[in-house]
């Protein structure tokens, strides 16, 4: 179990190097045609602070594993997590899967903890399948074992 969340870890480490690189092109043109733009979640995600309001994991919901925790998806990616007593960091990005078209499901939350082991069941490429200002639904369906797991996002 170990060894796949490490190769989960690895993977969106290998994800947010890619886009981080890959979004850099020396078009000025900040218009896009795209509805679905990652900008536009992470212009929503950059400003104050998130809670996870809902956790599914596979078969169960372990939504208060996160109760009390606030999330800032800072600059430069990084992503903290506090309950006052503990801080976590982490990465994020997001990224978009397909830009020939609209579809929000092509766009991905990349989320990505090294530790504690709670905050590691995080780390994953989620489809993001709802967003709005103060709420981002997001759902992951595993290829492991065929499970789907959903988090759910509220600003504070």
């Amino acid at each position: 179990m170990k060894n796949l969340k490490q190769l989960k870890f690895s993977l969106v480490i290998t994800i947010l190097f890619m886009s981080t690189f890959s979004s850099c092109n020396n078009d000025d043109d900040s218009s896009s045609s795209n509805v679905n733009n990652p900008n536009d979640v992470i212009n929503i995600v950059n400003n104050g602070t998130w809670r996870i309001t809902y956790y599914f994991d596979t078969d169960q919901e372990e939504t208060n594993t996160f109760t009390g925790y606030n999330f800032t998806f800072g600059a430069n990616s990084v992503l903290t997590t506090t309950n006052g007593t503990n801080t976590y960091t982490g990465i994020w990005s997001v990224t978009d899967s397909n830009s020939n078209d609209d579809s929000i499901s092509d766009l991905h939350f990349n989320i990505a903890f090294a530790s504690p082991t709670e905050f590691e069941e995080l780390t994953d490429d989620w489809e993001i399948t709802e967003k709005s200002a103060t709420i981002i639904k997001l759902r992951d369906v595993s290829g492991g074992n065929g499970g789907t797991d959903y988090l759910t996002f509220t600003k504070n």
